[in-house]
């Protein structure tokens, strides 16, 4: 994995999805948020206990994911 310093997974935080530095702030709600239009700006206004930094590296995160190759195992 690359260096995500921000984004932590724990199992007793909201269930082990990707969270940013052990929040209940998960990556896919920063992601869906920038999808849905809100600017990184507006983003931090709405929540201010995040960072820039935060942001962006959530997005890194959501892009390095997604490069990431299923591969499907043969059934019995």
């Amino acid at each position: 994995m690359l260096d995500f310093d921000r984004i932590t997974i724990q199992p007793s935080v909201m269930s082990g999805r990707a969270c940013i530095r052990g929040m209940r702030v998960t990556v896919g709600m920063v992601v869906g948020q920038i999808g849905a239009g809100v600017g990184i700006d507006e983003l931090l206004a709405d929540y201010p206990y995040l960072e820039r930094e935060d942001v962006l590296q959530a997005l890194r995160y959501a892009a390095w994911r997604s490069n990431e190759r299923e591969v499907l195992l043969p059934t019995a």
